[in-house]
């Protein structure tokens, strides 16, 4: 087909003003024409961002209003705003009124649109599963989904199968039970912890249906032809905003429309020989991790329960021992600290994939024609570093969010098989914020001399030697020291089987004044009358159960509809 040649060329009217309007190739375009006959002001659209097209005159906001003529049609397409306050301005549903000489040449419009539309874009879904979580957030899910992503759905001709979840992992659940023939995406209506029950189900059933084991540290992940899409309506939503630059509802559901996708690294964790978690977003020690769990005893608050707890683990100052062991990537290929930023089409994605991948079939399997070449790009000379830690990051993607618009690392990039691992040693309480507030602005966070970053493919973290058995300790000595305010009986069975007053009160006195050794003089109050030796990860927004864990990195083994 010559995609060049002028397919429909005619004059149209919009109001009281004749146009010359006409469809070649890849643009719709419109020109006013002044009563001297010259021109004046052109409109084009991309074909590929057409939404719809509609006979007679038709308006869908603020609600759904239709006047059947025969000589008018209405053409909705994607209305880019020019300002916004995310990386990237919002979308909006464009709609323009055309009214025809003839009800033959409007008909020959509508045809021509609707066929070049087919023609021009066909990733477009047409069926997709939708999961609502009515809970998170300020629990408008199901109000976003009906009033603003709905409609615009009907008007794409996308059919959508809604399922309003009740439970933690309802959706994971089933997505890796149930047939999905016939979906061409999953799309949540949430924040990062439903795109992450989504993410589980997709990944875990695409590596079931290939045979791949999930808990094999040593094997790729086979990419997911299902896509995933986002319609932000959580507390943070960190993979929207940092995927399309923004968190806006409309905005996303009009990139789902039009097709629109973006490969992403997704990271497993691993405890030993076992599968923990997937990421694609932060796993977080020390900071992070705490914040996430002061939060979880404030629900109640809804999403202000991150700054306050934010507050409260700030002003205890604590620190945690640890060993990092990671493998550096190619520093010729890109750098933590280059100042890119990671958008569609980024060349150092691109030349990722060729690199990793480059006799890569679509139409064969992944998995099994790249095993060995994967296992041999995790070979390579481990770096270790062992020290104390305000907090310990890895992200494979920036982490931005409306109140840290560049993330927790600028330049992460979204699809490169590689993370940044960020360490932030200890260091006095306003070093510490100092680092938190460059999050909030221009400033480079990383230009601290207690802060040091790496763009690493794998990470293992673990306690130093006796910090383990020095933590088992402290859950025994707290376990017997409650025992005797509670129960003196079994305090005094605990005594016949060797253990006596005078050595629990001595082990007691021991753990005071280790508490005391460790509180490093700042005043923090009641929030930290319990210190505590090991902190606790934050992947993606849940608690991880182990301490000691390894992390691996899969090239583009996710893909999105859009904002994955």
């Amino acid at each position: 087909m010559e995609i060049d040649s002028v397919r429909v060329e005619s004059s149209l009217w919009i109001g009281n003003k004749r146009y010359r309007a006409h469809l070649s190739g890849w643009y719709f375009s419109w020109t006013e024409i002044d009563k001297g006959n010259r021109e004046k002001k052109t409109i084009s659209v991309p074909v590929s961002e057409v939404i719809g097209v509609k006979e007679g005159r038709v308006e869908i906001q603020p609600q759904k209003k239709v006047e059947d003529t025969d000589l008018d049609f209405t053409l909705f397409y994607v209305k880019r705003s020019s300002k916004g306050n995310g990386i990237r301005a919002p979308w909006s549903l464009g709609r323009t009124q055309f009214c025809c000489p003839s009800r033959a040449v409007r008909d020959q419009w509508i045809t021509q649109l609707r066929t070049a539309l087919k023609t021009h874009s066909p990733s477009r879904p047409h069926r997709l599963l939708v999961f609502i979580n009515p809970f998170g957030g300020k629990k408008r899910g199901k109000q976003i989904f009906h009033s603003l992503v709905a409609p615009l759905f009907e008007l794409a001709g996308i059919s959508s199968h809604v399922v309003v979840t009740e439970r933690a992992n309802q959706a994971r659940d089933y997505i890796l039970k149930k047939d999905l023939t016939g979906f061409d995406g999953v799309i949540c209506v949430g924040g990062d912890g439903m795109f992450s029950e989504l993410l589980h189900g997709v990944i875990g059933r695409t590596q079931q249906e290939a045979g791949v084991s999930e808990h094999d540290l040593t094997v790729m992940l086979q990419p997911c032809d299902l896509h995933i899409g986002i319609i932000p309506a959580g507390s943070t939503d960190c993979v929207c905003f940092t995927t399309i630059g923004i968190n806006d509802p409309v905005t996303s559901t009009l990139h789902i429309i039009i097709g629109d996708s973006q490969p992403l690294d997704v990271c497993s964790v691993h405890y030993q020989s076992t599968l923990v978690r997937y990421s694609v977003s932060m796993v977080g020690y020390g900071f992070y991790g705490d914040v996430l769990a002061e939060s979880e005893r404030h629900r109640w608050m809804g999403p202000l329960r991150y700054d306050y707890s934010g507050c409260m683990v700030y002003l205890c100052n604590r620190s945690y021992p640890g060993l990092v062991q990671y493998l550096p990537a190619d520093s010729h290929v890109s750098s933590p600290r280059d100042n890119t930023r990671c958008l569609s089409g980024c060349r150092v994605c691109s030349e990722s994939k060729e690199r990793l991948f480059p006799h890569f079939d679509s139409s064969s399997s992944l998995y099994s024609t790249n095993v060995s070449q994967y296992s041999n790009e995790l070979e390579g000379e481990w770096v270790t570093v062992e020290g104390r830690f305000k907090c310990v990051s890895l992200t494979c993607m920036s982490s931005s969010c409306p109140k840290s618009p560049t993330g927790l690392s600028p330049s992460a990039h979204l699809a490169d098989g590689t993370a940044d691992l960020i360490l932030v040693r200890e260091t006095n309480p306003l070093g510490f914020l100092t680092y938190l507030h460059r999050h909030t602005n221009t400033q480079d966070q990383f230009d601290l001399p207690f802060v040091e970053v790496h763009r690493v493919r794998a990470v293992r973290f673990s306690l130093p030697p006796g910090e383990e058995e020095e933590e088992e300790e402290e859950e025994e000595d707290d376990r017997e020291v409650q025992a005797s305010a509670e129960d003196p009986e079994k305090l005094c069975s605990s005594n016949t089987a060797g253990h006596s007053q005078q050595n629990l009160t001595a082990r007691t006195e021991r753990r005071n004044v280790t508490i005391r050794e460790k509180r490093r003089g700042f005043v923090c109050g009641p929030c930290c009358t319990k210190p505590r030796s090991v902190s606790v990860w934050n992947c993606d927004g849940e608690i991880l159960p182990h301490t000691e864990i390894s992390c691996r990195y899969q090239d583009q083994s996710a893909e999105q509809v859009r904002a994955v």
